[in-house]
């Protein structure tokens, strides 16, 4: 079974001989799961494509700095990138030829709410839902009809689904209401994931934080690998009992707590109890290795992490 078809029926809960794993900031080659990123939000200068830029002052990604506008009246000459930009997917074939027994996602970026977020401004964009809500929805239209504009492009290309990266929680909810955010951005992604489906495509949703209130909103319109990067926050016996076998999960050891202070004793515990809890015996959990060594992430801890997977998952 290719790398490919393992992920694909660990998605669709149709027996994969393992579960497949994807590896981020290293070893790539050893990942069922590749993704390029189509979004191309960084080129362009130090303020990448979307006019706002990141800071990075160690080896994380960084943090945002510098608005792409400081009023709603500069908003109204924001001129977006394009997304038909004749050099979008320069190189991309070669990539896809490349990883042809790989499961390979078209990458978002930064996408929707929290590319919102770094335009205007976190504090700023939440009191706009309620003081500026014509011009939020305006903005919400410009970025999320740039990523339906890729997303269109993507037919007969050769990628398997489509990743947004889209963090909607703090540690103990959302950050705005669940009304709010049912009303407001439910039904743009509904057509993003609509139209991803039409062609053909898987939708990967990487969220972090806790998003409980909305996850069974998010299963409803079509998402089918929710990356929840930090299962430590959430009750995995009820997250497994309410939605096991309805998405499959895609779940690191937590950055917060075990895989970087567990024993391999506890690294394995709780690498068992995910994929009991989330996956299901036909596929549904797919395990998720990052190397963190800027928040303490140790090179023993690491491998305890995926050898835990892999003896885990078969």
């Amino acid at each position: 079974m290719t790398s490919r078809e393992r992920t694909q029926r660990a998605v669709h809960f149709q027996g994969p001989d393992r579960m497949p794993m994807i590896y981020s900031n290293r070893d790539f080659d050893k990942s069922d799961l590749m993704i390029r990123d189509v979004s191309r939000q960084w080129e362009g200068g130090p303020r990448g494509a979307w006019g706002y830029q990141f800071e990075r002052i160690d080896d994380t990604m960084g943090q945002p700095k510098g608005r792409s506008f400081n009023s709603w009246e500069e908003f109204k000459h924001f001129t977006p990138p394009d997304p038909r930009s004749p050099s979008r997917f320069d190189g991309a074939a070669e990539w896809l030829k490349k990883h042809g027994d790989q499961y390979c996602c078209a990458g978002m970026g930064l996408s929707g709410f929290t590319l919102m977020s770094c335009m205007r401004g976190f504090e700023e964009l939440l009191e706009d839902f309620y003081a500026h809500p014509e011009e939020a929805a305006k903005l919400a239209d410009m970025v999320f009809g740039f990523e339906e504009a890729v997303i269109a492009q993507l037919a007969g290309r050769g990628f398997d689904a489509v990743q947004f990266a889209d963090d909607w929680g703090a540690q103990n909810g959302l950050f705005i209401s669940p009304k709010l955010w049912r009303e407001f951005f439910k039904p743009r992604y509904k057509r993003q994931f609509d139209l991803a489906h039409s062609l053909g495509l898987d939708v990967y949703f990487h969220c972090c934080g806790q998003i409980l209130d909305i996850l069974p909103d998010f299963i409803e319109i079509g998402v089918d690998i929710m990356n929840l990067s930090q299962p430590n926050i959430f009750d995995l016996e009820k997250l497994g009992r309410d939605f096991g076998g309805k998405v499959c999960f895609m779940c690191p050891v937590s950055y917060q707590t075990t895989s970087l202070s567990g024993t391999r004793e506890e690294i394995f515990a709780v690498v068992k109890r995910m994929f009991e809890n989330l996956g299901r015996p036909n596929g549904g959990f797919i395990g998720y290795m990052e190397e963190y060594h800027s928040i303490g992430l140790s090179e023993e801890n690491y491998k305890h992490c995926e050898d835990a997977f892999r003896a885990c998952g078969g």
